[in-house]
């Protein structure tokens, strides 16, 4: 049930976010800079490929081996676009889409109970740094994860597994990226915050599945604080931590 649950929430996020005109432009908005800095790094990537790869191995003369070197050159090529879209998503999350993705999710909790609920106030600049702080976490350990798999399945004869494993791992905390929003607000402390996670594992991976569909991902990713919003304030009182509340249903 919790499976399904995650599923329906994040399409019922996406359904709000699409009509309402505030959502729409925050979410159109956090979709075009990942898009922006994800093809600008890849840009720099292709334009410095040939000097990268002459400071690895410089290309050989002999045409028995000059083979090897081109399926290196492809290797590198891949590598390095993946890394970019790991950086990009970094950069992303911590310099723009903290602020964004805070921002929608307030918009919702605003629109869905009339008020949002936050830990004592603070300035602009104390409250950036604050979301900064929060999401580091959040956003190291997918990509820190990802990286780990993807050696894993370079150096190992599990690939298919590795791949199975790495699809799970990221649906998982790039749900919990989103659904993390709305306590960290309203300053849960990190540990309980990290065991609503855990108790909650059935819903995330539901809510996630969404983002591992190439295409709808692009467009489901951007929306996606909000139904993770509107998860937690109806699943969590206001006057009561993820640890009180017991089990997520």
């Amino acid at each position: 049930m919790q499976l399904l649950d995650g599923v329906r929430y994040n399409l019922r996020g996406l359904w709000m976010g699409l009509r309402n005109a505030k959502l729409f432009f925050w979410g159109m908005l956090r979709f075009l800079l990942l898009l922006g800095i994800t093809i600008l790094l890849v840009g720099l990537v292709l334009v410095y490929h040939d000097d990268i790869l002459a400071v690895l191995w410089t290309r050989p003369e002999s045409v028995w081996i000059v083979w090897l070197w081109h399926l290196l050159s492809w290797i590198l090529t891949l590598m390095l676009v993946a890394l970019s879209v790991l950086f990009s998503y970094l950069i992303s999350q911590i310099l723009f889409s903290v602020l964004i993705m805070d921002t929608m999710s307030r918009i919702t909790e605003r629109l869905t109970t009339g008020t949002v609920k936050e830990g004592a106030p603070l300035p602009f600049f104390a409250l950036f740094f604050f979301l900064i702080k929060q999401e580091i976490p959040r956003a190291l350990a997918p990509v820190g994860a990802s990286c780990l798999l993807i050696l894993l399945g370079w150096f190992t004869p599990l690939g298919p597994l590795v791949v199975l494993l790495s699809s799970v791992l990221a649906a998982l905390f790039l749900s919990w990226d989103n659904t993390d929003l709305t306590p960290a607000r309203r300053s849960v402390p990190f540990g309980e915050r990290w065991r609503f996670l855990l108790r909650s594992l059935p819903f995330h991976l539901g809510f996630g599945l969404p983002f591992l569909v190439p295409g709808l991902n692009i467009l489901v990713l951007a929306f996606a604080p909000v139904g993770a919003t509107l998860y937690y304030i109806e699943k969590i009182p206001v006057d009561r931590s993820p640890d009180s509340a017991g089990k997520a249903p």
